[in-house]
């Protein structure tokens, strides 16, 4: 199956998906800027919880799409695939980040 035309509607499971969801963070920029949107979720995260301030958890999120959506729009030339499938494309992106990490993809 050709990942990169399917609909992401039609892919039932997060195995279907992923695929997918790779073939929409081919460009490299995009990917750092991923990864850097969802480090800086975290450490919002983790303010949250140390501060037990919720507001951080805005700011995590706001972080985190922030710049996975400038890299979709300013260099991978599409659409965020959070606006197809958004818990399967959160999913991605968490499992990407760990891939990232583990130095199955590169950065």
């Amino acid at each position: 199956m050709n990942t990169s035309a399917a609909d992401p509607k039609s892919l039932k499971t997060f195995a279907e998906f992923y695929p997918f969801y790779l073939s929409e963070h081919s460009n490299r920029t995009c990917r750092r800027l991923h990864f850097v949107g969802s480090t800086l979720a975290l450490l919002c995260f983790a303010t949250a919880v140390a501060r037990g301030q919720p507001v951080y958890l805005l700011y995590g999120l706001l972080c985190g799409y922030g710049f996975a959506w400038l890299g979709h729009f300013g260099f991978e030339k599409n659409k965020p695939a959070s606006f197809k499938r958004p818990l399967f494309s959160f999913m991605g992106d968490w499992v990407m980040y760990k891939d990232i990490w583990v130095g199955k993809i590169p950065l």
